[in-house]
C-alpha cells in the first residue's frame, strides 16, 4: 500500500447485522470494502427481548482478523441501548433491546416529575418510548441497575472490551435524553430531578479523540500487529452517516435510510420551541458540534418485517411488481409506534388501512407499494416541517444508507418532496466512521473537505421530482385526517 494511503477498520453495527469494513483513504482516494459481515440476532428470553452482545463482539474480532493490517479502528452502532458493568468491569447480563416492552407507560411517570415540555426544553430530544432515560426509569429498582457501577452505550461497551478503557461518546450520549444540546454536556438538573446517577457514565469523548489501543489479548486473537489505536468516531451510526452526506453548502436535507429513516437538517444550534416538540423533532449532536435536527420514521423496518413474514422472497422482483401498483392507493403513518414491535407486519399494515377507511392492500406487491408510498410521504412531511420549524430552506435532499439502493423509494421521495434527491452513498455510516478516523490522523481536512472527497469518489444517483404533486398533497391530507 502506498505510504500516502492508510487503512481504517470501521465496525458498523446495525439492528439486523454488523460488519467490519475497511476504508482506504488518500488525497483523492476513498475506497470501502467489506471484510466480514455477521448477523445481529436478538433473543427473546423469559425476562424479555435482549441483544446477544457477546456474539456481536465475536463478530467484531472475526472482522478485525479478516481486515488485516489497519492503522486504526472505529466503532459506530445504534443508539439508546447500553450494557451495565459491575465494580470489576464485568457485564451484568445481556443488554435490553430497545423494542422490549419494559418502557411501556414509563414516559408518563417521568413526566410527572419533569413535564414533557420542560424535558424537551432542557434536552431537545423527541419522545420515543425507548429513550435511554425511560429505560433507566423502567429499571430503577432492578437488581442489575442497583449493582451496576458503570453504564456503557453499545459502541462504547465494545470499545472497552477491545481496549480496556472506558468512555462515553458524545453524539451517542446525546440520544440518552440526558445531554444539554446547547452546552454539549450532561443536563445535570434533569438527572438530579429524576434521580439518575451521572457517575454511572464514563467521561465524555468527542469524535476524533483517542479511545485506547487494542489489548494484547485482542492482538493475539486477531493476528494484528500492535500498537493499533482505537479512535473515537461519531459512534451513533446516524451521526456517522450524516458526516458522510456528500453535500456542498448548507441548503440541504438528509434522509438516512435503513431499519429507520432519519430525516432532517444539519444545524449550528438546537431548535427547542414548543412547536418543535409538538412535531416530535429531535436535536441530537453531530460532528464538530453540529445539531442533527431530525425526525425518526419507522423506515425500512416495515418492509423488512413483511419480507420476513413472507419467507424472504426476491426483493428486486417484488419492487418491480410494486412499481406497477397504482400510486398512493393506501398509506399508513410510518412514524406510528404501533409498528414498532416485530411480527405480523403485513396483517398490521392491512388492519391500519382498513381502520382508516382506505382500500386494504392484499397482495405482496400492494403491501410493498403501500409501505414505500408511506415512507416517501413521511419523508415529505419531515423535510417540509424541518424547513419551517428551523427556518432553514432546502434545495436538495440527500438520501444515504441502504435505502439509496432502492430506486423506487428514491424516486418516490423526490416526487413527494418536490425536490431533487441525490442517492448515495449506501454505506454512509461506515464511510463517516472511516473519514473521522482519517481526519483524526491528519489525512483529510474539515467537514467540507470530507464531503468533497465523498462527492469525488462515491457513486451518486440524482432523481428529479415528477409525478402528480396534487396527489401527494391529497394523500397527506388523507393521512392527517386519520392521524391524531
Amino acid at each position: 500500500m502506498s505510504p500516502d494511503v492508510r487503512a481504517y477498520a470501521a465496525v458498523d453495527l446495525g439492528a439486523s447485522s454488523g460488519r467490519v469494513m475497511v476504508g482506504r483513504v488518500g488525497r483523492d482516494r476513498l475506497e470501502l470494502t467489506e471484510a466480514h459481515r455477521f448477523p445481529n440476532r436478538p433473543a427473546r428470553l423469559p425476562e424479555g427481548l435482549r441483544w446477544d452482545v457477546l456474539a456481536l463482539y465475536a463478530g467484531v474480532l472475526d472482522g478485525l482478523r479478516a481486515a488485516g493490517r489497519v492503522d486504526s479502528v472505529g466503532i459506530d452502532g445504534w443508539a439508546v441501548d447500553y450494557g451495565l458493568l459491575d465494580a470489576d468491569g464485568a457485564l451484568l447480563g445481556n443488554p435490553v433491546h430497545y423494542r422490549d416492552a419494559r418502557t411501556e407507560g414509563v414516559a408518563r411517570k417521568v413526566w410527572a416529575t419533569v413535564p414533557a415540555a420542560e424535558l424537551y426544553a432542557a434536552t431537545g430530544i423527541q419522545y420515543a418510548p425507548f429513550n435511554t432515560l425511560y429505560q433507566l426509569a423502567a429499571s430503577r429498582s432492578s437488581p442489575q441497575l442497583s449493582s451496576a457501577r458503570r453504564l456503557l452505550l453499545i459502541p462504547d461497551l465494545l470499545a472497552y472490551w477491545l481496549t480496556g478503557e472506558q468512555g462515553t461518546e458524545l453524539t451517542n450520549a446525546s440520544t440518552t435524553q440526558l445531554v444539554d444540546p446547547r452546552t454539549h454536556d450532561w443536563s445535570y438538573e434533569v438527572a438530579a430531578r429524576l434521580g439518575v446517577d451521572l457517575d454511572l457514565f464514563a467521561p465524555l469523548r468527542r469524535p476524533g479523540d483517542p479511545a485506547g489501543v487494542l489489548r494484547p489479548e485482542v492482538l493475539r486473537e486477531t493476528g494484528l500487529r500492535g500498537p493499533v489505536p482505537v479512535t473515537t468516531v461519531a459512534s451513533h451510526d446516524t451521526a456517522s452517516a450524516v458526516a458522510a452526506v456528500p453535500a456542498s453548502g448548507e441548503r440541504f436535507a438528509y434522509i438516512c435510510t435503513g431499519t429507520w429513516s432519519l430525516a432532517g437538517l444539519e444545524l449550528d444550534a438546537p431548535v427547542l420551541t414548543e412547536d418543535s416538540r409538538a412535531a416530535n423533532f429531535t436535536n441530537e449532536l453531530g460532528l464538530d458540534g453540529t445539531v442533527r435536527y431530525l425526525r425518526n420514521i419507522m423506515g425500512l423496518w416495515l418492509l423488512q418485517e413483511c419480507l420476513r413474514a413472507w419467507g424472504d422472497p426476491d426483493l428486486d422482483e417484488l419492487l418491480r411488481e410494486a412499481a406497477e401498483v397504482p400510486a398512493l392507493r393506501s398509506v399508513i403513518d410510518a412514524g406510528d409506534t404501533a409498528f414498532l414491535a416485530p411480527d405480523r407486519m403485513p396483517e398490521r399494515i392491512a388492519a391500519a388501512c382498513e381502520a382508516s377507511g382506505q382500500p386494504v392492500p392484499g397482495s405482496r406487491a400492494e403491501i410493498t407499494r403501500c409501505v414505500l408510498d408511506s415512507l416517501a410521504l413521511a419523508h415529505r412531511r419531515a423535510v417540509a416541517e424541518a424547513e419551517r420549524l428551523a427556518d432553514h430552506p432546502v434545495d436538495v435532499v440527500h438520501l444515504v444508507g441502504g435505502g439509496a439502493r432502492n430506486a423506487l423509494l428514491c424516486g418516490l421521495t423526490a416526487d413527494a418532496c418536490g425536490l431533487p434527491v441525490v442517492a448515495g452513498p449506501a454505506e454512509a455510516a461506515a464511510l463517516g466512521n472511516v473519514l473521522v478516523q482519517a481526519r483524526a490522523h491528519g489525512l483529510v481536512g474539515d467537514r467540507a473537505g470530507m464531503r468533497a472527497l465523498l462527492a469525488r469518489t462515491q457513486p451518486l444517483v440524482r432523481y428529479e421530482p415528477g409525478g402528480d404533486a396534487a396527489a401527494w398533497r391529497a394523500a397527506e391530507a388523507r393521512l392527517t385526517a386519520v392521524t391524531p
